[in-house]
């Protein structure tokens, strides 16, 4: 039916609007545009402009005939802008004078209550302070916003905002000034870049404001310093005490992150924003592909907070278990992978054969009858292709009608699957890991009866549901269990090394718990974040990178507290020689993509011990002049280090020798031949505890092929805090197969404490 009529005013301004979006997409389109960051020197300025901003402008005018504007200007983390422009126009202008490089902008991704027991915080807390300097640590996140109202958010018991901060609560739709308090000190939002790629926010799906309406963002805020929260539970499960690594510390949101991503623009200018407002750590949980440092504009950013003593924490992606998988490599940035908690949600199905299987689940609902339901392979209830996937609208009903049904993962969203199936009529859903995935459970809020498992227990049902004639099932869910062990294991989708831009340095730094965390979410979402889940939830439980990385920010900021004249290398530093690699009981932490131990590209110094770490005994210190003897070292240009740093497009001198493998980094990636040979390596180690004497231990093998390694001198005594001792490491070796990978530490020991690094050496 039509209808027919005057239409009102509301109506004809929203045509006209949709009119001018759709003419400015169209000229978008006809001139090819796109994003670029524009990277100046500074000083470069001619003499004719009044402002920095004034050259911008006449510079785009000359390239583009004044169709181009500028988005946004950058005057702290680096020196330039961002405008669209044509390829050609951007070509023209990193010709012009005082222009060191046009980058193209990157979309980046999100890299999506027991822990703090889990990481022995609940036994240490008197190596914490609990007031005081712990309170006026902040640490900043950028990510999809924050839903204020959640009580991890609550500034019981803090004391005035610190002096010292300059953000502040930007109002927006359905935000405003007054959500945040002495907890939740900052709320801002930054969508220009975004808009001018992607068209205006629509504002039915999102708020144009710091509000969370994905629950990505609140999570990892809560995760990294989110009050503590009794009672706290995800739809009964993981039911008790949720609070963030720290809990004292003060929390600021920048909003970054959209339907559409997370655009470097916005996020440089969120960056720059949250430095100038005076956070103290920033936590990304986001990437995008691995590009030269130059080109990377979370590492550009970083570079400068690291400068300013900002530590700065990201997830090293979710792309494992392949290797060179990781992004946000930069040495200046602590890269974090994930690992498992020791708390397991099981399910247990059994089949009609009586074999029984134990998968995952963080379904709460009506629950399956007691007497066996009839149970069938998606492939075989579709005309589709996709069909054992259970893509939308690719079941048959009359053959899924009242039936628990196996689906493949794999494509489409894990819990959409469970929608497709109710919405076909099943009773329930086994969703069955392949290849792809093994071995690894990832519990979810299902909305029908649902439970994951691994690979073989796939296969085993596939086989029962397609050869037998009567095939039967049941689930029944175990709910929350603690104490699992082995753990932590490696979580197969945490990205792993080698570092592919700068093999000499080796990432990730560590793991951290990153697998079915318990943190707060938004109130705009179910848990399951699809949009037809109409359940709404305090607390989620969701894995990936992104939940890991938020840990190490908390517990930065724990380290800050204590340590306030410490610099973001000593805190990075002090978590990585104290991490562990083994279990209590013996054996290496293992890989659940492998069930074998894993290795340092896959953990890197080990997972992380704040107890530990808050008296690490020695550090590796390094200060902005190290990090670029090193971009000499990886034979940048000029014009590309002062891009990323600021700094002299001269800084290197023809005068010096340069090495990648003299940066004072907590562990050693080690390069050689086929044919094998010898390499050095210089650290310096600073004295942060007690007088002492550290004696070297040092192994490194390729399988049974040993690596020699020398450590010069074998002892170290220090005799007060802060006397810096350096040694040299010497690493030769026969001859390997190209790509072999051989492993080892070097630990300094004393009788107070035990301070590790891993090893890698690499045949090419």
């Amino acid at each position: 039916m039509r209808c027919h009529g005057r239409r009102s005013a509301a109506a004809a301004i929203f045509a006209v609007a949709v009119l001018a979006a759709t003419a400015v997409a169209v000229a978008a389109a006809v001139r090819d545009e796109r994003t670029y960051i524009v990277h100046v020197s500074r000083s470069a300025k001619p003499s004719t402009f009044a402002a920095h901003a004034d050259w911008y402008a006449s510079s785009l005018r000359s390239v583009s005939g004044g169709a181009a504007t500028v988005i946004y200007t950058y005057d702290t983390l680096l020196h330039g802008y961002s405008a669209r422009l044509t390829p050609a126009e951007a070509r023209a202008l990193e010709a012009q004078p005082g222009v060191l490089l046009v980058n193209p902008e990157t979309r980046y991704e999100l890299h999506t209550t027991r822990t703090p027991e889990f990481l022995g915080l609940d036994r240490a807390d008197a190596l914490f302070p609990e007031s005081g300097t712990a309170s006026d640590v902040v640490v900043g996140v950028l990510d999809t916003g924050v839903w204020p109202e959640r009580a991890s958010y609550d500034d019981a018991g803090l004391g005035p905002v610190p002096a010292t901060w300059k953000g502040k609560c930007e109002e927006g739709s359905d935000f405003n000034a007054s959500a945040c308090n002495r907890k939740l000190i900052g709320a801002r939002f930054f969508l220009a870049g975004y808009e001018a790629s992607k068209g205006p926010v629509d504002k039915s799906k999102e708020s144009r404001s710091p509000r969370d309406n994905d629950g990505h963002g609140t999570h990892t805020s809560s995760t990294a310093a989110g009050s503590a929260v009794h009672g706290a539970d995800l739809l009964g499960y993981a039911s008790g005490t949720a609070k963030g690594m720290a809990p004292r510390a003060r929390v600021a949101t920048y909003k970054v992150c959209w339907v559409g991503g997370c655009f470097s623009s916005d996020i440089l200018k969120g960056m720059e924003v949250a430095v100038s407002d005076g956070v103290d750590v920033l936590s990304l949980s986001l990437g995008g592909g691995t590009s030269d440092y130059y080109r990377d504009s979370i590492a550009i950013g970083a570079y400068s907070a690291m400068e300013k003593g900002i530590f700065v924490s990201c997830s090293a992606g979710n792309a494992g278990p392949g290797a060179a998988s990781l992004t946000n490599g930069a040495p200046w940035i602590t890269t974090v992978g994930a690992g498992t908690l020791d708390r397991d949600f099981p399910a247990h199905v059994t089949l009609g054969n009586g074999n029984k299987y134990t998968g995952v689940s963080l379904y709460s609902g009506k629950q399956l009858p007691t007497t066996p339901v009839s149970f069938i392979y998606a492939g075989n209830a579709s005309n589709s292709s996709m069909g054992a996937l259970c893509m939308t609208g690719s079941l048959i009903p009359a053959k899924v009608a009242g039936k628990i049904v196996l689906c493949d993962r794999g494509t489409n969203a894990r819990v959409q699957k469970g929608f497709v199936v109710r919405d076909a009529g099943g009773a329930g859903m086994v969703l069955a890991n392949t290849a792809a995935n093994g071995e690894e459970l990832v519990a979810d809020a299902h909305i029908l009866p649902g439970a994951g498992v691994g690979e073989k227990a796939g296969n085993a049902m596939r086989t029962y549901a397609t050869s037998d004639a009567n095939p039967t099932a049941n689930i029944v869910f175990a709910g929350t269990k603690v104490g699992i062990q082995p753990s932590p294991v490696v979580a197969a989708f945490s990205s792993r090394g080698p570092n592919t831009v700068t093999p000499g340095i080796l990432k990730p730094d560590l793991i951290a718990p990153g697998v079915n965390i318990l943190a707060a979410w938004s109130g705009s979402v179910g848990p399951s974040g699809i949009a037809d889940d109409t359940r709404r939830t305090s607390f989620n439980i969701i894995s990936g990178t992104s939940m890991s990385c938020p840990h190490v920010s908390g517990l930065a900021a724990l380290l800050r507290s204590a340590h306030q004249d410490w610099s973001p290398a000593a805190i990075r530093s002090a978590l990585m020689t104290t991490a562990y690699t083994a279990y209590p009981s013996g054996g290496g932490l293992l890989d659940v993509a492998t069930s074998r131990p894993a290795t340092p590209l896959d953990i890197g110094a080990g997972h992380v011990d704040p107890s530990k770490a808050v008296d690490p005994g020695l550090v590796y210190d390094l200060t902005a002049a190290d990090y670029l003897d090193f971009l000499c070292a990886i034979d940048y240009e000029p014009a590309q280090i002062a891009a990323l740093t600021k700094h002299s497009t001269d800084r290197c001198s023809a005068n010096r020798t340069y090495a990648v493998s003299a940066l004072n980094y907590p562990s050693f990636s080690v390069t050689f031949p086929a044919a094998g040979g010898k390499e050095k390596h210089t650290r310096t180690v600073t004295n942060v505890g007690p007088a002492g004497t550290y004696k070297v231990t040092a192994s490194a093998a390729a399988g049974s092929t040993p690596v020699t390694v020398s450590v010069e001198p074998s002892t170290l005594t220090f005799t007060k805090v802060g006397e810096k001792k350096s040694y040299t490491v010497s690493f030769a070796a026969a001859g390997l197969p190209s790509g072999t990978n051989g492993f080892g530490r070097l630990v300094w020991s004393s009788d107070h404490h035990i301070v590790a690094s891993p090893v890698v050496v690499t045949w090419t």
